[in-house]
């Protein structure tokens, strides 16, 4: 059995509770705008698993992710590093989990899954309220750069947005499908790119070549291009 650890809480968690209750329904929507979104991220870091992580009271909700099991939709809070990434204002890096593990969780999980690198972004409302956060997972260490951490920061923009915007149809009585659809589609046609671009890479012999750099510097653009253009449509499908 592990030792017991020392778990660190938000300053004010009941209010923080309380600030989660709204986007606590969508732990029980199988909504593929959001499973695309984490294929996509996972995609754009080159990883495995991407988590958009809902962090409640006692357990911390992976129902929306890309690379898990299907079962495992939930954890203990004390045996994930999401709930050390909550309390972060920047980006929660571990770029070698077997050298360096964290020992503000219980190791149990981290073992089991064989995780050797984790790096995630808090996921605050409009008030400043920590309810999750949004990571990807490698079981390899990896390095992680000042500009992947600038393009996760991003990304957890649009993805706070994204669950603002699912919250306030939800609770319209005729929510715009059209809208909702056109972010989908969106998405999912970046992912297509991302996915031919990673292949295309794949297939020179020097990751320096000529050919190879030119694929990485259009996924850098579509990096860009896709968060502008989801930024933009979700401005457009604001509830009016």
């Amino acid at each position: 059995m592990p030792l017991p650890v020392a778990h660190p809480l938000p300053l004010d968690e009941a209010a923080r509770l309380q600030a989660l209750r709204p986007y606590q329904l969508l732990n029980t929507m199988q909504d593929e705008t959001f499973a695309e979104l984490a294929r996509l991220t996972a995609q754009l870091f080159r990883v495995p698993i991407c988590i958009i992580a809902l962090v409640e009271e006692e357990v911390v909700r992976f129902g929306l992710n890309h690379g898990l099991p299907p079962d495992m939709d939930r954890v203990n809070r004390w045996e994930t590093l999401c709930s050390v990434a909550l309390l972060g204002e920047g980006v929660t890096v571990y770029e070698n989990l077997h050298a360096e593990p964290c020992a503000l969780i219980n190791p149990g999980l981290v073992q089991n899954l064989h995780l050797g690198f984790y790096a995630g972004h808090t996921l605050r409302t409009p008030d400043g309220q920590p309810i999750g956060v949004l990571c990807v997972i490698d079981n390899q260490p990896r390095p992680f750069s000042p500009a992947e951490a600038a393009l996760l920061e991003r990304l957890s923009g649009v993805v706070m947005s994204l669950l603002d915007l699912r919250v306030a149809l939800v609770q319209q009585p005729r929510w715009n499908q059209e809208l909702w659809a056109a972010i989908y589609a969106r998405i999912e046609d970046s992912v297509t790119r991302l996915e031919t671009l990673a292949a295309l890479t794949g297939w020179e012999d020097r990751a320096d070549s000529s050919n190879a750099l030119a694929y990485q510097d259009s996924t850098q653009q579509e990096m860009l291009r896709v968060i502008e253009v989801l930024n933009q449509q979700i401005q457009a499908a604001q509830p009016r």
